[in-house]
């Protein structure tokens, strides 16, 4: 069953295109709920919508609300509890084929939602205006209340819980949660805690944190039942008091996402694992960082052709080297080729990435030392991105995920990060980066990933820049605030390279500007 046509006038409610026609000619309004057996005879001669009184209501009622109030068997609800919520049912060859669940104005039924054997719904009298399902029985102020998902759901939440606690339901499912909650929000305001004990899948789930929301915070309890059963109803039947009771009772209050209770996750902070870590190349850099770790985002930076991407692929190198772990490189400024020589470069100790050189190694030795480095032990280890440049920083950023996640890389590295930038169709150079550095942030955060950025630094001031190994510090960095803020640690590149000296020229030190975790 499927819709095949949409935005139809609804007679009940007035509405002139919320229904949807299923292909079987049954319809549902997704304002008022109405439920259509058939729309077109049952719309064919309306020309406006059906106003239903009270007093109408409820001198029709004995008719329209057939059955009588019996143990609903099908469902294991006693016959006391269908009584209380005034739930009717109809008895045909020993099954129940109806159920007709009352909904109140104030204490007046309006009408009855009305349920068949094949789970098909319809109202009989006015929908709108009512209460939550057995709202009128809960007048009085209270500790605890609890809702449901269905009029079922209610009624055997109310029998697990030895019938002592209020217990009402959802009008219109968890698709229509939302607006249940707000139209009875100041009955639901009234009790001190609100247990929240929808059904358990992904809907269920997601309408619970929904509603829960439009409480007074630390008002609401959600209540997550064991995986193998699917509402109250469902644990009723399988007679599960106790495993109920216990849930109930152990409903955490709900927080918003990111905010936790820091006492009910203390065995996760007493036994929590640690992060994958490996040493620098240089033990200075160990002595003040402890190490590169998973997890960070570490932003490399220095002035032009002070050797940037130089200490990124000893990096690179370090990690295939070092780790079992995969490695993925974006290197924008350069051809796929260069970056493999690159590290070959490191592994031979010979500038491979120079024709020349790469001529005087040998070919065949070339073809010896590529094999054997990256289709021996790192074999589908190193991947490289294959294109020149940034064309569009989504497809940029849809890359790195499928390195992390589809490549199973633990460490990545980019190379650079201006280079993205160029990827922004618009904005400004500030707005980019900080658009940038906190997608790139979130990413490392989500996935657990250890990221080296290398970024440029801006000119400064005087007659000497960074060439001529001035003192590098974090407002140098190019373009934003943001690239020091969001990056776990900031180390910066220092060479005098016009200095007449020829081993300060050629002589890098490296200065942490920034460490989270060592401060």
């Amino acid at each position: 069953m499927g819709f095949v046509k949409y935005k139809q006038p609804c007679i009940e409610c007035g509405g002139s295109d919320p229904v949807s026609i299923n292909d079987n000619g049954t319809a549902i309004c997704f304002n008022c709920r109405k439920w259509y057996r058939n729309y077109e005879a049952e719309t064919k001669n309306a020309t406006a919508p059906v106003v239903v009184s009270l007093k109408e209501t409820k001198n029709n009622m004995k008719m329209e609300s057939s059955g009588d109030f019996n143990e609903l068997i099908d469902r294991n609800i006693g016959l006391v509890t269908a009584k209380k919520y005034g739930v009717k049912s109809v008895i045909s060859g020993g099954q129940v084929v109806q159920h007709s669940y009352p909904y109140y104005i104030a204490n007046e039924i309006a009408g009855y939602k009305v349920r068949d054997k094949d789970k098909m719904f319809s109202w009989s009298g006015n929908s709108k205006g009512t209460g939550l399902f057995g709202e009128q029985l809960f007048q009085n102020k209270g500790k605890y209340i609890t809702v449901t998902e269905g009029e079922c759901d209610a009624m055997a939440a109310y029998e697990l819980l030895g019938s002592k606690w209020p217990v009402v339901s959802l009008k219109n499912g968890a698709s229509g949660a939302p607006q249940d909650f707000k139209n009875s929000l100041e009955f639901l305001e009234n009790f001190d805690t609100v247990v929240i004990n929808f059904d358990n899948d992904k809907p269920g789930r997601e309408a619970a944190r929904k509603v829960a929301k439009l409480l007074t915070p630390g008002k609401a309890k959600i209540l997550y039942m064991p995986d193998e059963y699917k509402d109250a109803n469902d644990m009723l039947k399988q007679f599960k008091q106790g495993l109920y009771v216990t849930a109930w009772w152990a409903a955490k209050t709900y927080t918003p996402s990111g905010v936790m209770n820091l006492s009910d996750n203390l065995d996760k902070l007493k036994h929590r694992a640690r992060k994958e870590c490996i040493a620098y190349p240089w033990e200075g850099l160990n002595k003040k960082l402890y190490g590169i770790r998973q997890g960070e985002l570490i932003t490399l930076t220095g002035g032009t052709g002070l050797g940037k991407s130089s200490i990124t692929r000893e990096l690179e190198h370090w990690l295939i080297g070092n780790t079992k772990d995969n490695v993925g490189i974006l290197a924008l400024e350069e051809d796929w080729t260069r970056t493999a020589d690159g590290i070959l470069s490191i592994e031979a100790n010979t500038r491979l990435y120079i024709d020349e050189e790469r001529d005087a190694y040998g070919q065949d030795k070339y073809a010896e030392l590529s094999d054997n480095y990256f289709n021996g032990e790192n074999k589908d280890r190193v991947w490289i991105h294959a294109h020149f440049g940034a064309n569009d920083f989504d497809d940029i950023l849809s890359k790195l995920r499928y390195m992390i996640i589809g490549c199973e890389c633990r460490w990545i590295v980019v190379d650079h990060l201006h280079m993205l930038l160029s990827s922004l169709v618009s904005g400004d150079e500030r707005t980019g980066i900080d658009n940038i550095m906190m997608r790139l942030r979130k990413l490392v955060e989500e996935t657990g990933v250890g990221m080296i950025l290398v970024s440029h630094l801006r000119r400064v001031e005087g007659n000497r820049g960074h060439e001529n190994g001035i003192t590098v510090s974090l407002n140098h960095l190019r373009g934003s605030q943001s690239i020091a803020q969001l990056s776990d640690c900031v180390i910066a590149l220092e060479r005098d390279q016009q200095s007449e000296d020829p081993q300060e020229a050629n002589t890098t030190h490296l200065r942490v500007l920034k460490s989270r975790y060592t401060g």
